[in-house]
């Protein structure tokens, strides 16, 4: 099933009779749920049985499918095409680049993810695309709501093509998250990761006061950090949330849950690479030391996922979608890769679901509760059992 074929809910009142719920709380899935979608609220949740009167619905018979809360992806790219050259594309003219986030958004509503932070975008004329794209975007249905960090905040000679904001030092990268704020971002991404894979290129207190700074304007820090001497700067410094986190010990974890750190798990980029790892952009950005590398990396990349379960650090999903192979409407991808790695699929759907509205500090995303927003998935199969039925979307609001 294509994403273009995805059924959208548009009517204003709708009754949905006879479905399975599950809502990444717990292993159990409630059968037999009727749900009224009141406008753009949820109006009442009841078991068939005892439905009230509700006056005139278009009623939907959702027997055989199961209804989840709207997906979040904590880690997007929305101008970016995704691909084996991610990062060439990042040089796209500004009017390509808005032109492929006009696309990423429908797909994204039509997979399901209701909610997205974009960690990254190319910037023309100085600021980020994704500004003006999560402008375009406020208060549309047919779009996913949009949270945005701008461009990324990393030392000398580490990404190419003039994507980030090089930062010489700690005063730099400071008066660069400043900047970022000051212009209109949501939140601020650091690239924790170096030229040099045994050391960051800031030091803990660099980070900290970072942090510090951010959280007095009321904003976020996200990190990039997919090798273990920048996860434990990140880790140690107190950021919101960890991005890949491919190289994690047990003490960097126990930073992570200490600190109340997030893992913006993104474990099934690996398996989007592992077929193209003869790339320019592969061998420079993945594994550059040894392409033929990547199963092992991966299964590294598992074994830190489960040291972070373990320590009690707090699981959201990403697809990383134009900052790799993935697109747009492949989040469900990276539930099936949670439970690859050793998540409880329940597990899985709460990190694809309400971690990622906690991390977003939107109480309302990732839930689908009584007066909270109308923003669900008609799924076939029970992701409960089997995280590939969040691929099966048949309707979404």
């Amino acid at each position: 099933m294509t994403a273009q074929r995805v059924r959208r809910i548009d009517a204003p009142k709708v009754l949905l009779t006879g479905a399975a719920l599950a809502d990444g709380r717990g292993p159990d899935l409630r059968r037999g749920v009727s749900i009224l979608i009141d406008h753009d609220h949820v109006g009442g949740i009841w078991d068939d049985s005892g439905v009230p009167d509700v006056g005139t619905v278009e009623r939907i018979d959702a027997s055989g499918t199961t209804v989840i809360p709207g997906m979040v992806d904590c880690h997007s790219h929305v101008t970016l095409q995704g691909g084996a050259d991610w990062i060439l594309r990042g040089t796209d003219p500004a009017e390509t680049l808005l032109d492929v986030a006009e696309e990423n958004g429908d797909m994204l509503v039509r997979a399901g993810v209701r909610y997205a932070r974009d960690v990254g975008a190319p910037r023309r004329d100085g600021r980020a695309l994704s500004l003006r794209v999560r402008d375009a975007w406020a208060g549309r249905l047919d779009r996913p709501y949009l949270r945005v960090a701008g461009t990324w905040l990393a030392g000398p000679k580490t990404l190419p093509y003039d994507l980030p904001v090089e930062c010489a030092d700690g005063d730099a990268l400071l008066a660069a998250a400043n900047a970022q704020l000051d212009d209109g971002t949501d939140l601020v991404k650091l690239y924790l990761d170096g030229p040099d894979r045994d050391s960051a290129p800031f030091t803990e207190s660099e980070v900290a006061a970072v942090v510090a700074a951010v959280h007095a304007r009321g904003a976020k820090v996200a990190a990039h950090a997919s090798v273990a001497a920048a996860t434990a700067v990140g880790a140690r410094a107190g950021v919101d949330s960890i991005e890949h986190g491919f190289a994690l010990d047990d003490d960097t974890a126990a930073a992570m849950a200490a600190n109340d750190v997030t893992l913006v798990s993104t474990l099934a980029v690996f398996q989007s690479w592992l077929g193209f790892t003869s790339t320019a952009t592969i061998e420079r950005f993945a594994d550059p030391e040894a392409p033929g590398r990547m199963r092992e990396r991966q299964e590294m990349a598992e074994h830190s996922l489960r040291i972070a379960h373990a320590a009690g650090v707090k699981i959201a999903a990403g697809s990383d979608f134009g900052g790799g192979s993935l697109r747009a409407n492949q989040l469900a991808w990276e539930a099936q890769a949670l439970v690859n790695a050793g998540l409880q699929p329940w597990e899985a759907l709460a990190a694809l679901t309400w971690h990622g509205g906690d991390l977003m500090g939107l109480p309302h995303a990732g839930r689908l509760e009584v007066g909270g927003p109308a923003h669900l998935v008609l799924v076939h199969g029970n992701p409960l059992d089997d995280p590939s039925a969040l691929w099966r979307v048949w309707m979404v609001r």
